[in-house]
């Protein structure tokens, strides 16, 4: 497997974490990209990446990276990620991938037809306890999935500046811990939902603050999801099948769950490391591009489609929505 030449945009706290990880697989970073140069440059120093830019468009032209880490906010995921697309370079992208169905749409098609890779950081679709999830649930011994619950609350100081409740930025819990809870319910779900219910209370700054969402698909299986910017709550998910359920505590880099039974017995699976949850992400990525399938994940763009529609339902649009 021939090793990817990296990039990042946007280096941010998660961007730290971004590049511990690679240090850790023994991979190198070779570009940063950052507005404010001062920052970039202190970035580089401190993981030895070779080239520091301000100027994003410039760094997409560059021809000796292959692929491009975004955690810029996701506000301007789409503009970044189209870019790159059309300097031919690949893309792992924080999450939420975009803000609306609408821009998904053009970045995939673009994905495409440059036939590059474009895949979201969503820790739940690469950390190995949930590979190992999938193999429990497909084997069929728990039987009929019947109901979700999704809890994710994060205490956020009221602070209209912040990004968070920026409508600027795309502010808002939805995107920012609710698109980890609705990739929880998704990934359970056996189909997309075709009924969405929701409610929610906004911030003074028209962001979504906290909220409501109950989903129903074709099946009958319904998943609730709460959320809220001002309270803490547990980053819990359970999901209850005929012959057990599954708890699942911290589930966005979870490496625990238990499955609890009716007769009382408890089993507890493990497998995968939570620090290690950034490695896997670019391990699989590295194999989505050896193998030159584009794996936009169908469950990254089913839960972008119910983040649309419930902002739709909320009456919450940013800005710079067309």
């Amino acid at each position: 497997m021939k090793e990817l030449t990296w990039a990042i945009i946007g280096p941010g706290t998660i961007a730290h974490q971004f590049a511990e990880a690679m240090q850790a697989l023994g991979r190198n970073v070779y570009a940063v990209g950052a507005r404010n140069r001062t920052k970039g440059e202190a970035f580089a120093t401190q993981y030895g990446i070779e080239q520091v830019y301000d100027d994003f468009e410039a760094l997409f032209k560059d021809e000796k990276i292959d692929a491009v880490y975004i955690s810029t906010p996701h506000s301007n995921h789409d503009e970044y990620m189209l870019a790159a697309l059309e300097h031919g370079k690949h893309i792992l992208v924080e999450k939420a991938i975009t803000y609306n169905t609408a821009n998904l749409a053009k970045v995939t098609e673009l994905a495409h037809e440059k036939k590059l890779i474009v895949a979201e950081a969503m820790t739940i679709f690469h950390m190995p306890l949930f590979k190992k999830l999938r193999e429990v649930v497909d084997s069929g011994r728990l039987g009929e999935l019947k109901m979700i619950q999704v809890s994710f609350g994060s205490l956020k100081e009221a602070n209209p500046t912040n990004r968070f409740f920026n409508m600027e930025l795309a502010g808002g819990a939805l995107l920012d811990i609710g698109t980890y809870a609705l990739s929880f319910a998704r990934f359970f779900l056996n189909a997309p939902p075709d009924q969405i219910l929701t409610t929610a209370k906004k911030y003074e700054t028209g962001v979504d603050e906290q909220s409501g969402i109950l989903l129903k698909n074709k099946q009958g299986e319904i998943a609730t999801v709460s959320l809220t910017f001002r309270a803490k709550m547990p980053k819990r998910g359970i999901v209850a099948y005929e012959n057990g359920f599954i708890t699942i505590d911290d589930f966005p880099r979870a490496e625990k769950a238990v499955i609890s039974y009716p007769d009382g017995r408890t089993e507890i699976l493990e497998t995968g490391e939570t620090a290690r949850a950034l490695e896997y992400e670019i391990q699989d990525f590295e194999s989505y591009v050896a193998k030159g399938e584009n794996p936009l994940h169908p469950l990254t763009v089913d839960v972008v489609e119910i983040m649309t529609e419930v902002r739709n339902k909320w009456g919450i649009t940013y800005p710079f929505e067309n």
